[in-house]
C-alpha cells in the first residue's frame, strides 16, 4: 500500500495547519511513497509549489487540485509533477499519470478500471462528509483505488486501498506510524 504524503497548509472549510508548508513537506517527504502538493489556490496551493517540491525531493510528485482542464494537467507535468489528480472528470490527455477522484459512486463506475481512481471520503462542494464509505467504493471499483481523506490513524486505513492519501492529519498519523514502526508498501 503506498502513502502520498499530502502538504497542505489550508483547506477551504477552515481549517488552518499548525505547522509551516516546509515542516509538512518535511514530513511528506520523510513517511511519503509519493509526494502531494496543492496547485489549487482554496487549498492555499499553486504551481509554483510544484516547482519548489521538484527541488527538494526526488520522490514521485502528484500535483493535487480540481484541474478542470486538460491544459492544468500539462502545466502541473510541466512544473515538475509526476502525476495529476483530476475531480470528476475523464481527461483526453495523460490517462496514464492521472487519478480520477469520483463525486459519487455512479462517476467511479464509470471510471475504466485500467485507470487510477481515489475516493474521498469529503464532499469537496461542502467539506462534509459523503454518505459512502470507502468499502462501498470498493465493491464498486476493481483496479487501482486511493483511500482520501479523513486518515487520522493508522485503524482508520481500509486494507482493501492501493494507496492512502493523508493530508489534514500528517504530523500525527506520521508520529503513529513511526511509533508503531508500521511500514505501508
Amino acid at each position: 500500500m503506498q502513502v502520498i504524503a499530502e502538504v497542505k497548509t489550508d483547506s477551504p472549510f477552515g481549517w488552518h495547519a499548525s505547522k509551516s508548508w516546509e515542516e509538512l513537506f518535511e514530513i511528506a517527504n520523510q513517511i511519503g511513497d509519493i509526494i502531494s502538493i496543492h496547485t489549487d489556490r482554496r487549498w492555499n496551493g499553486s504551481f509554483e509549489l510544484l516547482k519548489k517540491a521538484r527541488t527538494l525531493t526526488n520522490k514521485p510528485i502528484l500535483a493535487k487540485g480540481i484541474h478542470t482542464s486538460d491544459a492544468d494537467i500539462t502545466k502541473a507535468l510541466t512544473h515538475g509533477a509526476d502525476f495529476v489528480l483530476v475531480v470528476g472528470r475523464l481527461p483526453a490527455i495523460h490517462t496514464d499519470v492521472c487519478l480520477i477522484e469520483a463525486n459519487t459512486i455512479d462517476e467511479l463506475k464509470a471510471i475504466p478500471t485500467h485507470l487510477k481512481a481515489v475516493w474521498n471520503s469529503r464532499d469537496l462542494n461542502n467539506g462534509e462528509l459523503k454518505p459512502d464509505l470507502f468499502v462501498q467504493a470498493r465493491k464498486h471499483f476493481s483496479g487501482w483505488l486511493c483511500q482520501a481523506s479523513n486518515i487520522a490513524h493508522l485503524d482508520d486505513v481500509d486494507e482493501r486501498a492501493d494507496a492512502i492519501l493523508v493530508g489534514t492529519h500528517l504530523p500525527s498519523f506520521a508520529r503513529e506510524k513511526m511509533s508503531h514502526g508500521f511500514v505501508v508498501y
